[in-house]
């Protein structure tokens, strides 16, 4: 059985807002209330192993006690020759040390339980992830905000060429225009004299994007990378901090193995290393820290569990951009700057249907362009 726990996470939809958010959220619930109720019966299980862990050593200290005595009882018997008291002197032996072996099964059971629950419950990780600075910027004011995943959009849009888009401060005036559908545009020509050299028809379209309705997301643990962080500020470049990391964590004496790789996480302190064999990342896991001698000193770094993500599902559906137009046709008749100012004044006009324009980027003819959507906070 594969024992790395698999983890996914729901969206709610776009186009139901309510329905479909509701639906999630309680999936969602069931989903932490099961973990729950798994964790509440691990506990229980461990305080029972506990128990019965303080019960051995409270009989084991109880027998010590008696064994001391029966020494005494023993030298004296054995001196008056009553072998049936030291027959059960040895019984009293015998049965200290089947209590020490029960003690140590439990104590052995007890840390098998705890290996488990961290292992094969991610969740439970939390308090080894590496540690974050965070600033208290108010309280939450709808808690069930606080189970969601929320996702920032961040949208490539390619532009063809001969185009551009147009985004206006009020989502009522780029409806108009879409529904207008043709535009004619009046540009600076310099000397020409016919009208119609001074003009050019384009067409108005909405922009339509694909966005996430549904994601799950798989997360899996490695058991031959762990990441290090709080690593101290040295005045040594970091592939010599990579150098004495691997020179550490490569010997068996300190818990490690053969390092396979070794790279600092992208604009990060933090530091992944992998080994060549499995099963050498849950014992450092489980240390949680350890002191690392660098240079002249000794430092202690933090080990955490090395998660990776991959996306098993996603499924979109597509979404109009309210305050965006897409204008099509436009050929390539003035410079870029030129054309640019063109299609914003007459745009910003509202005896053409037009309004304020908050945003413009113009792609001439021949070439590609892309835009990149974010998410509207206005």
């Amino acid at each position: 059985m594969d024992s790395e726990e698999d983890s996914f996470v729901r969206l709610p939809s776009n186009e139901a807002p309510q329905d479909d958010g509701s639906e999630n959220l309680e999936r969602l619930r069931d989903d932490i209330e099961w973990y729950k109720e798994l964790y509440r019966i691990l506990e229980q299980d461990r305080a029972k192993l506990q128990m019965a862990k303080e019960a051995a050593e409270q009989r084991t200290q109880k027998l010590k006690k008696e064994e001391e005595l029966h020494k005494i009882f023993e030298q004296q018997l054995s001196l008056n020759g009553d072998k049936e008291r030291a027959h059960q002197i040895f019984a009293i032996k015998e049965e200290n040390n089947r209590l020490r072996l029960e003690k140590q099964v439990l104590e052995n059971k007890l840390d098998e339980l705890k290996k488990r629950v961290l292992w094969n419950n991610p969740m439970m990780m939390l308090s080894s992830l590496p540690e974050k600075k965070v600033i208290f910027k108010g309280l939450i004011v709808n808690k069930e905000d606080m189970n969601k995943l929320m996702l920032t959009p961040l949208i490539h849009y390619p532009v063809p060429g001969g185009s551009a888009l147009v985004t206006f401060e009020d989502a009522k005036v780029a409806q108009r225009i879409i529904e207008m559908r043709e535009h004619v545009v009046e540009l600076s020509c310099g000397d020409l004299d016919e009208l119609d050299q001074c003009r050019v028809r384009v067409q108005a379209v909405p922009v339509e994007i694909l966005l996430p309705s549904a994601l799950e997301i798989r997360l899996t643990q490695s058991r031959r990378r762990i990441l290090l962080s709080a690593l101290p500020s040295l005045d040594i470049s970091k592939e010599a901090l990579l150098d004495k990391l691997e020179l550490f964590f490569s010997k068996k004496k300190n818990g490690g193995s053969e390092v396979e790789s070794r790279e600092f996480l992208e604009d990060s302190d933090q530091v992944v290393l992998t080994f060549s064999q499995d099963g050498v990342a849950e014992p450092l896991i489980e240390k949680g820290h350890i002191q690392v001698p660098i240079g002249k000193g000794k430092y202690q770094v933090k080990i955490s569990p090395c998660m990776s993500g991959d996306i098993s599902n996603l499924q979109l559906q597509p979404s109009r951009c309210p305050r965006t137009v897409l204008l099509l046709g436009i050929p390539e008749v003035l410079s870029e700057e030129a054309m640019r100012d063109a299609l914003e004044i007459h745009f910003q006009k509202a005896s053409r249907g037009g309004g304020e324009v908050d945003a413009l980027a113009y792609v001439p003819a021949g070439r590609t362009g892309v835009a990149v959507f974010v998410e509207d906070t206005g």
